[in-house]
């Protein structure tokens, strides 16, 4: 039997991380904790194109068109919905989901759901401590791993 996994070895590959503006007081702490993962794994700050969007219903189609070039190794995408009063909330969460995941599957190429869909703000609080629990840090290292394993497959 083989066995295949990535790693956290990025060195020398490219990253695209597309991250939105919308609660941009949260957003830029899950922005600093994928460039963190990506440093950690050896990739250069030359090797990473931040691309900023309005919201987290815009982050699919810049995704889509990152990884359409075969220029990255893995897109990153990075937002936070917290939940309101309306069921505006409903769409926007779950259209980026959409949008992320199909923006991988037609492109081959790995595009990363960090986007946080949350109850309120202590929730985004919590999920973006500047530490290894920071979901912008974990999306970072599962792009080092799904474009590390992707290389291999």
């Amino acid at each position: 039997m083989r066995e295949l996994q990535g790693s956290q070895d990025g060195a020398g590959l490219k990253f695209a991380v597309v991250v939105s503006r919308f609660n941009e007081t949260y957003t830029e702490r899950l922005l600093e904790g994928a460039l963190k993962a990506l440093r950690e794994g050896g990739v250069a700050d030359g090797d990473v194109d931040v691309r900023r969007v309005p919201g987290a219903f815009e982050i699919p189609l810049v995704a889509r068109r990152c990884a359409d070039g075969g220029r990255y190794a893995a897109v990153v995408c990075l937002g936070v919905v917290i939940r309101s009063d309306t069921p505006h909330f409903e769409y926007v969460a779950g259209e980026s989901a959409r949008g992320i995941m199909n923006a991988g599957m037609e492109t081959d190429v790995p595009v990363i759901f960090g986007v946080q869909t949350l109850e309120n703000e202590q929730q985004a609080e919590v999920r973006t401590q500047p530490d290894e629990t920071n979901r912008g840090y974990q999306a970072g290292q599962v792009g080092l791993e799904m474009a590390t394993l992707l290389r291999s497959v």
